[in-house]
């Protein structure tokens, strides 16, 4: 039976510039920077869709995330990867909003991370191997749910969505 090839991450220093390029394992344990792209999903009522992630997730199994999200490949850029993991993580293809870029740090998960927004009410195809279940809340739900227990969230949905509500948050 052939296994699944890990797949390659640019390593990149403080500045986002490309070091190396390390499988994921390599890049995970030692903890060293490399890239993501966070996709927020809203819907015509304005509220949020969050993803439950998978029991089986390597990081933070069984937390809310943001709507899709992934780490970069090697040589593919943001924007590219912020497409590709909404196609495959809840299967759809709408046009996306560059918002916001922010540094990699310990804080969330040593990822250079770049947000984009973008609008659906659906239909969503979500991936069973990543995503337990994903449903849309009010942003004032999420705020409670932060308050009560910011654990349910992975550290870079916190910061995302903290950075969101504080400056385009409605």
């Amino acid at each position: 039976m052939a296994m699944k090839s890990e797949e390659l991450f640019d390593v990149v220093d403080e500045h986002d510039q490309v070091l190396e390029q390390l499988p994921r394992s390599v890049v995970h344990a030692r903890k060293l920077l490399h890239r993501a792209a966070n996709v927020f999903v809203f819907n015509s009522a304005g509220a949020l869709l969050l993803q439950f992630r998978s029991v089986t997730k390597d990081e933070y199994p069984h937390c809310y995330t943001s709507s899709a999200s992934g780490h970069l490949s090697a040589g593919e850029d943001y924007l590219e990867s912020a497409e590709r993991e909404m196609l495959e993580e809840i299967g759809i293809g709408t046009p996306l909003e560059w918002l916001e870029k922010f540094p990699g740090t310990p804080h969330n998960a040593n990822e250079h991370t770049v947000l984009f927004r973008t609008f659906s009410d659906g239909p969503f195809t979500f991936d069973p191997e990543e995503i337990e279940r994903g449903e849309f809340f009010e942003l004032s739900v999420i705020d409670q749910m932060l308050h009560e227990n910011e654990q349910q969230f992975t550290p870079p949905f916190r910061q995302l969505y903290r950075w969101y509500r504080a400056n385009l948050g409605e």
